[in-house]
């Protein structure tokens, strides 16, 4: 059953998220300049790079380096992009990633490139061959690196599980299977999409539940991309179906500039698209929880506004859980009091470093809340690390950071109050 909150559109009539918030930060304006290249043509590309091989060169000589040393150094960058050039040609053969070249192969080349130029201000304390061995060794590093995080970790979808236990709650007590995928990102039906429709079905979840970005941000206006992302739903739906009992499935939105021509994805089909709602289920006998589904502007006022409005609409003692595609409300949900909430966007990084993690998040919060299992008050938050690649210029990349889909033990609560009677009211237990 719906619950209404004032001056909020029901499900299927909600105004399409604006894309203001997150299109006006910096990262988001970088990622659009730096696939302008995707639209040069094809005999233009290798040029630049040629350009960048010549002018590291030059510096290596300009910094002491013999003639040999250098041009050694330029043909050796020069190689080293070629063999990325290979490994991203490779990726739609091997039905990984469909992105453009261009994009992917100068961010590549500018790093092999940066790397070099710090290899040159060693020259005049090192030995020229001693350097330029060190280049070498580097560049084989990395490219073995670029093999891993190109073509093996985005291959695979991790399956971590987590029990939480309600309030009171004993293992005896009704057990819920939630699945949460998020961030599919399509861009073509692939190998991960493949991979993901058999866990769906090994899993056997009574509840699933898809926290935002359908599609691939280089492929946001392309009706190729959308009609694949249509195929997986209903794929995703015939699975869900064939199960016994078949799990409901809910929805909600991600970013805006992802999702704004997403929502007619879901017209017709039996998943329900939450548009700044709560709707009540009963997944099995005996346990039942309210979900919230929120859009998400990345106006975290206006967000965590509409959040307060919905959460007030929940009767006392009610399991909330909260479907949002970015944690960037955490501070907000922990004070409502929310159980659990469920999201992605971050993509834990994509790409991690030992010791440091994700080097990038695209979250206002920055590193505070970029990947796993986080808990503040009585107040669950996983953020999914997702399932497919990010868009545009960004890395079609998983390094130390593979795809991802969690499926929740929830063992509902015997007996809940408003307020619950010590402090560890939940607690939860994580497996991977």
């Amino acid at each position: 059953m719906s619950v209404g909150q004032g001056g909020s559109p029901p499900a299927g009539r909600a105004s399409d998220p604006s894309p203001d918030g997150l299109e006006a930060r910096r990262l988001q304006r970088q990622l659009v300049l730096g696939n302008v290249p995707a639209r040069w043509p094809a005999a233009v590309v290798p040029l630049p790079v040629g350009v960048v091989s010549a002018g590291m060169g030059l510096l290596w000589w300009l910094r002491g380096a013999e003639t040999a040393a250098s041009v050694w150094a330029a043909l050796g960058l020069l190689g080293f992009a070629a063999a990325d050039g290979l490994v991203l040609l490779s990726l739609p053969r091997l039905r990984i990633s469909f992105g453009p070249l261009a994009p992917q192969w100068y961010l590549l080349t500018a790093a092999r490139a940066g790397l070099g130029c710090l290899c040159a201000l060693a020259i005049p304390w090192l030995d020229a061959t001693a350097t330029l061995m060190g280049f070498s060794a580097l560049n084989w590093l990395a490219w073995l690196a670029l093999v891993w995080g190109a073509i093996r970790e985005p291959a695979r979808i991790d399956v971590s599980e987590v029990t939480l236990y309600g309030h009171n709650s004993i293992p005896t007590n009704p057990l819920v299977r939630l699945l949460h995928i998020s961030d599919i990102h399509v861009e073509r039906l692939g190998r991960r999409e493949a991979l993901l429709l058999s866990l769906v079905r090994e899993l056997h979840p009574d509840l699933i539940v898809l926290t935002g970005d359908y599609v691939n941000l280089s492929y946001v206006d392309d009706p190729i991309s959308h009609a694949h992302a249509r195929q997986l739903l209903e794929a995703l739906c015939a699975e869900a179906a064939a199960l016994t009992p078949s799990p409901a499935l809910y929805a909600v939105l991600g970013s805006p500039p992802v999702d704004r021509n997403a929502a007619p994805l879901f017209d017709g089909l039996p998943i329900r698209l939450l548009r700044n709602e709560v709707v009540h289920v009963a997944p099995r006998p005996g346990c039942a929880f309210a979900l919230i589904g929120l859009d998400c502007t990345h106006d975290l006022e206006r967000d965590a506004a509409q959040l307060e409005r919905l959460a007030t609409t929940i009767a006392p003692g009610t399991l909330r859980i909260l479907l949002y595609h970015s944690p960037e409300l955490m501070p907000r949900a922990s004070r409502l009091g929310i159980d659990l909430y469920l999201c992605g966007h971050t993509h834990g990084g994509q790409i991690r470093l030992p010791l440091y993690g994700a080097l990038v998040t695209s979250s206002r919060l920055g590193k505070r809340y970029e990947r796993g299992l986080y808990r503040e008050g009585t107040t669950h938050l996983y953020v999914s690390r997702g399932v497919g690649l990010e868009g545009l210029c960004a890395p079609r990349i998983r390094f130390l950071c593979s795809p991802e889909i969690i499926l929740w033990r929830l063992y509902c609560p015997t007996q809940r109050t408003a307020t619950p009677s010590t402090p560890d009211g939940h607690h939860c237990q994580t497996s991977c």
